[in-house]
């Protein structure tokens, strides 16, 4: 037994002994502030109200109740997981699949609009323990009687305030009452407004409610203020990113018109940026989301919306374009810098009548907030922003077979590129996404779509 026998090692709950082990292996040693408080209570088979935010380990925390109690001898949907969004859906999906790999035979399905129907009923007919989806598909499935969700013992609703505001809340009642009345219920959400209150009045039994404080570390964030006009706030986000020039950038707008022209403004300064808001189409979000993850891009232009769930391991810097009238937003948007031990870097720009929501985020922190001068900044000599890699879209992906090995043997084996110039590689059903050094990306294009991966010549394009 190790010495951490205290309440926040993970060997202090009753798990069992595979699972524990498994735990170990993947690095899983003292239990974050949201496991601590929220795994006893999810044990025991309580329902459960979490405010908790992206990045705080709350996959775990409810991946771990689901699995306790899951009996893989038996085919039947025993978890579902409810989130807003398809990137969501296939992080917490690899966190379950990671989490289970101590028991034998577990079965773990994503179901998310913009794949295919079939695939997935198919997966379905032969049975699945865990789901993992978004509630429009959910839906679909259960109008055509391709899901049975009454043996779920476990409900999560995951992110529930932003399932709200995308306005599936009627689905996700919908969902909830093809479930078996027996099940335990989970409630996830990163901020707790009335209608979420409302919400889990009428969905979950006598539940528990934790809040985990969602301060950052105040050493952890270097936060820095800047006043500007409402005028040459976008010429101030370029100056921001010449001066402090990080790899990788999320600069966070309020509207979707502020996010294309602000994209278009810095395009236009050859500064590699692309724009997420909603309007996007599920296949642009996702070659959008690629390109940033690859440094392919290094700002990502976003609405509060298009960017929850996001889950990006290393990001330079978040520039709040403009402030969030909103504390627990403002707070959500700068804990997505100066993760995983790194410094975070966050800036935001105000203009005079702002000022009364600054006010407000430094009353919340408890802390003055810090003030620089915009026009004191100067660029760093001669960097470019340009983004260091281009992405190629290869017209072939698991369905022909690929392989992330096969392409990186193609581009170092056959081609000559260095392991350096080969970054990402993202398979996905029909299309792969390889991210290139940009010196040596149309080069590589022309060789390697006239040499034979996997016995065979495939089209591709350059993503620009």
């Amino acid at each position: 037994m190790s010495s951490m026998s205290d309440s926040t090692a993970f060997n202090s709950l009753p798990l069992s002994p595979a699972i524990l082990a498994n735990l170990e292996s993947l690095g899983y040693q003292t239990m974050t502030a949201i496991q601590a408080e929220s795994l006893p209570i999810v044990l025991q088979q309580r329902d459960l109200i979490a405010q908790a935010k992206t990045g705080s380990g709350k996959t775990a925390a409810f991946g771990l109740g689901i699995l306790a109690k899951l009996n893989p001898t038996y085919f039947a949907v025993q978890g579902l997981v409810i989130c807003p969004t398809r990137e969501l859906a296939d992080q917490v999906a690899n966190e379950l699949r990671r989490l289970a790999r101590a028991i034998e035979n577990v079965k773990i399905l994503t179901l998310c609009g913009g794949t295919a129907m079939r695939p997935q009923i198919a997966s379905l007919e032969h049975g699945a323990h865990i789901v993992v989806g978004t509630p429009g598909r959910l839906i679909d499935h259960i109008s055509r009687g391709t899901i049975k969700l009454n043996s779920v013992q476990t409900l999560v609703l995951d992110e529930a305030d932003r399932m709200v505001d995308m306005g599936f809340y009627d689905d996700i009642y919908t969902i909830v009452e093809a479930c078996s009345p027996r099940r335990q219920t989970l409630l996830f959400s990163a901020t707790y407004p009335d209608n979420i209150r409302k919400a889990s009045e009428q969905l979950l039994r006598d539940p528990v409610e934790i809040k985990v404080e969602s301060q950052h570390a105040a050493n952890h964030i270097e936060q820095l203020f800047y006043l500007v006009t409402p005028e040459e706030r976008n010429e101030a986000v370029a100056r921001l990113l010449h001066h402090y020039q990080p790899i990788s950038t999320i600069a966070f707008c309020n509207t979707k018109i502020h996010c294309r022209e602000l994209t278009e403004e810095l395009q236009a300064q050859g500064i590699s940026a692309l724009a997420l808001h909603g309007d996007l189409e599920q296949r642009d979000r996702d070659e959008v989301l690629i390109r940033f993850a690859n440094q392919s891009c290094s700002v990502l232009v976003a609405t509060d919306v298009a960017a929850r769930g996001l889950d990006i391991q290393t990001l330079g810097a978040v520039i709040n374009v403009d402030v969030s009238k909103d504390t627990e937003v403002h707070i959500h948007r700068i804990g997505r810098t100066g993760r995983a031990g790194e410094k975070g870097l966050a800036l935001s720009l105000a203009t005079p009548n702002e000022k009364k929501w600054v006010k407000l985020i430094a009353e919340y922190q408890g802390e003055a907030v810090t003030w620089a001068d915009i026009n004191a900044l100067e660029a760093a000599p001669d960097q470019t922003l340009q983004a260091p890699m281009t992405t190629v879209c290869i017209f072939g992906g698991k369905k022909d077979k690929l392989r992330p090995g096969d392409l990186l043997g193609a581009l170092t084996a056959d081609i000559g590129l260095k392991k350096e110039q080969v970054g990402k590689i993202n398979v996905s059903e029909f299309s792969t996404y390889v991210a290139i050094d940009r010196h040596v990306a149309r080069n590589t294009v022309d060789k390697l779509s006239r040499t034979n991966i996997k016995g065979r010549q495939f089209k591709m394009r350059i993503i620009d």
